[in-house]
């Protein structure tokens, strides 16, 4: 696998992970990579930094970067990048929701239909569904967004 920093024509900057550099070139060529802020299918590598790695005299690694060594305290000093701001927006995202809206978990899928059908009181739900779920409540009408939340641990 192989890792790019890539850059739209808007000049947002996200990292998409390759098979091999061919896969990337069929990708963009074919339009299937898009910038997740804007949609832009325009996109092509950004400039990268090498890392370097290089072992000290007791054969430990130490990363650096252009021949300086990062220490922990520069990374806090990183300006924010639109991948740090997308996350950001979207941890806002599920705290937004998981205080207004109730968490039905399974059974969202059916909760959204009685909902929909009139059968009990409309409010804001959310929970788990799977694709073939989520596919299912679209086809019948019944609006549903599936969100990536990632852990709630921060990760």
């Amino acid at each position: 696998m192989i890792r790019y920093v890539l850059a739209c024509g808007q000049g947002h900057t996200f990292e998409a992970w390759f098979r091999d550099g061919a896969g990337y070139v069929k990708q963009v060529e074919a339009k299937q990579v898009a910038c997740p802020i804007c949609g832009s299918a325009e996109v092509a590598k950004a400039p990268m930094a090498p890392n370097v790695a290089a072992g000290d005299a007791r054969g430990r690694e130490v990363a650096e970067v252009r021949g300086e060594k990062k220490e922990p305290s520069q990374e806090a000093d990183k300006p924010a990048t639109d991948v740090d701001r997308a996350a950001g927006a979207l941890k806002a995202l599920r705290e937004y929701v998981e205080t207004h809206a109730t968490d039905v978990g399974r059974e969202f899928p059916e909760e959204a239909r009685r909902m929909h059908y009139g059968e009990t009181e409309s409010r804001s739900i959310f929970g788990q569904a799977d694709l073939a779920e989520a596919r299912a409540l679209r086809e019948e009408g019944i609006p549903c967004l599936r969100v990536p939340w990632g852990d709630r641990r921060g990760n």
